[in-house]
């Protein structure tokens, strides 16, 4: 790995959500973990659930952390 995480869960958007990106490529948009976990379980990723508080694999954006509503 680069150093940087590679997984980015980006700020919240106007109407709600959250873009989740990994090396640059859209994932979806995610209104809750369960649906950051399912993008990362499609993208290969095992144990999805256990990597959202890992710094080294998630990087939260703009806002808190589990935080999907509409800033």
């Amino acid at each position: 790995m680069s150093g940087r995480a590679p997984v980015i869960v980006h700020p919240p958007s106007g109407t709600g959500g959250r873009r989740v990106t990994t090396r640059g490529e859209s994932l979806g948009l995610a209104f809750s973990d369960e649906d950051v976990i399912e993008f990362l379980g499609r993208a290969g990723l095992p144990d999805a659930e256990d990597l959202l508080n890992d710094p080294a694999w998630v990087k939260w954006r703009g806002a808190d952390a589990h935080h999907y509503e509409a800033v």
